[in-house]
């Protein structure tokens, strides 16, 4: 199955080396479960030729904004409407997530409540989720026919589905502790309150769900393909 990774954003330039771009990210979060990747870095106006280059779709994240006017921005709408049209398998995370909801009718914005940094639970049906955050954006207001899937008090539209091919999440996955500690060096200070980078690096070592996210995103991938 060929996974399309629709790259909306560049990790900073200090940890390519270690940690690699958010295309590889996704690829060593998927690794093992038997996909092909093509990446197609939008941010810089890189798009496939449409939505059937690809069995499935992931749209990663970035430091841009959704409702910020940038030129590749509403091809980017374009094409989520054509995948979604077209019933294929489509993931968003993060700012992925937020333009998603953007292109099927819902509201982004930044948060007046501030940042999530660092490890944070989530609400899953019950059961308790952790994923490392890094967002000040979110979605305010739903598209119609979105159903949530996770919350907590600060971000309520934390993990959405839409029908059976759509499935988005607002932490990171693909974010391991050494990445988040090289946000907090790079992109942080200045940036987010210093208590709450404070209390992120405290937690760095905490473990967090990125593995049983990545079987569920699997799953949901191949699902999709299968219909």
């Amino acid at each position: 199955m060929k996974i399309g990774i629709l790259q909306t954003g560049h990790a900073p330039d200090s940890l390519l080396a270690s940690t690699g771009n958010y295309d590889s990210m996704f690829q060593t979060l998927l690794d093992g479960h038997d996909f092909d990747f093509v990446n197609f870095a939008v941010v810089d106006n890189q798009f496939p030729t449409g939505a059937d280059d690809a069995d499935g779709w992931l749209i990663t994240g970035s430091k841009h904004g959704a409702y910020e006017d940038h030129p590749w921005i509403a091809p980017l709408q374009e094409l989520i409407r054509d995948i979604v049209a077209r019933g294929l398998p489509l993931i968003g995370v993060c700012f992925g997530h937020q333009v998603i909801a953007q292109a099927l009718g819902g509201k982004v914005e930044k948060f007046a409540g501030g940042w999530a940094v660092g490890a944070t639970e989530y609400d899953l049906g019950g059961e308790t989720l952790t994923l490392n955050a890094w967002h000040q954006d979110q979605v305010v207001e739903l598209p119609e026919g979105a159903r949530v899937l996770a919350s907590n008090d600060f971000c309520k539209n934390a993990i959405i589905a839409y029908g059976d091919t759509v499935w988005t999440v607002q932490p990171h996955p693909e974010f391991g502790s050494d990445f988040i500690d090289g946000l907090i060096r790079t992109r942080g200070r200045g940036v987010v309150p210093d208590d709450q980078l404070a209390a992120a690096t405290r937690r760095l070592a905490d473990p967090v769900d990125n593995d049983r996210i990545a079987a569920q995103m699997a799953a949901f991938f191949k699902k999709g393909h299968s219909r």
